[in-house]
Formats: structure tokens, C-alpha cells, sequence
């Protein structure tokens, strides 16, 4: 998994692109997730979802995923589950505090987002906290919803 976490990082702007089309896919499908319901959406979907980001970057299925602006390295691999960049512990060469074996999350989250373009480059945007109550919900269907929002607006 580890070394699958490093590979996204460095190719986040294939990735960032891939998750972009699922997104605009997720977006028109929308209004027929809708008539079915989106709890009953939720579910299935997640059986996609949760294996793809688990295999490819370590997800912990939080349901508020900041893949897209975090170089798309999971900050919820973070030892200390921080959201909002490195905790002041990072070793000098990189490594995390509590896990000395492991580079920092944030370290690998800076340089992904390295391979984006400036314009995509979100990393300093601060997240809000983390909301326990969505942890394994679908994030691909919320950032969907959130967007059809915005376009309804």
C-alpha cells in the first residue's frame, strides 16, 4: 500500500485528470441518482469507491476527501489524523514523528501537488474539521452533490 501511495503522489496530475471526468460523470448522473435515491445510491457506489481510493492512496473512507488539493496523498494517513498540513514533528529528512519508517504525509502531499498545474495547486486552502458522522460515506457522491448545487445556483 505504501509504495502505491507514493506512485499516486507522483503522478497526481493523471489522477487529479481521471477523478475530474469521474466527477463531470458522477454530475450529469446525478439527477438520476436523485429519482432513485441517493441513500440507496450511497451504497453501491461506495463498493467501487472505497476499494479504488484504498488501493491506489490508502483512503480511510473519511467521506471528505481532499485528495484533489492535498497532491492527492490521503492526510488521513497521518498518524495524528491532521487535516490541515504537518503537525510541526516532521523529522528533518522527512519522516514522520510518530512513525520514523514512514515519510511524512504532508511531505508527499507537497511534492504531488508539485505535478499539478499552479492553477490546481489547493494545498494551502484550509480544510474544515473533519466530520466523524460521514466516515465511510460515499465522497465521490457528495463532491457530485455539492457541485450540482453550485450549477443549480
Amino acid at each position: 500500500m505504501y509504495a502505491m501511495r507514493r506512485w499516486s503522489a507522483r503522478h497526481s496530475s493523471i489522477l487529479k485528470t481521471l477523478y475530474h471526468q469521474l466527477e463531470n460523470l458522477l454530475v450529469k448522473l446525478y439527477p438520476r441518482f436523485e429519482k432513485i435515491g441517493i441513500q440507496k445510491i450511497e451504497k453501491p457506489l461506495m463498493f467501487i469507491e472505497k476499494p479504488t481510493k484504498s488501493f491506489f492512496f490508502d483512503s480511510q473512507s473519511c467521506g471528505q476527501c481532499t485528495l484533489g488539493s492535498t497532491g492527492m496523498s490521503c492526510p488521513m494517513n497521518c498518524p495524528k489524523t491532521i487535516r490541515n498540513g504537518p503537525c510541526g514533528g516532521v523529522r528533518a529528512n522527512g519522516k514522520c514523528e510518530v512513525k520514523p519508517e514512514m515519510d511524512c504525509v504532508w511531505v508527499v502531499a507537497w511534492e504531488g501537488t508539485q505535478h499539478l498545474k499552479p492553477e490546481e495547486r489547493a494545498i494551502q486552502i484550509v480544510q474544515p474539521m473533519l466530520d466523524w458522522r460521514l466516515k465511510g460515506k460515499s465522497a465521490w457522491l457528495r463532491a457530485a452533490e455539492q457541485k450540482v448545487r453550485e450549477l443549480r445556483s
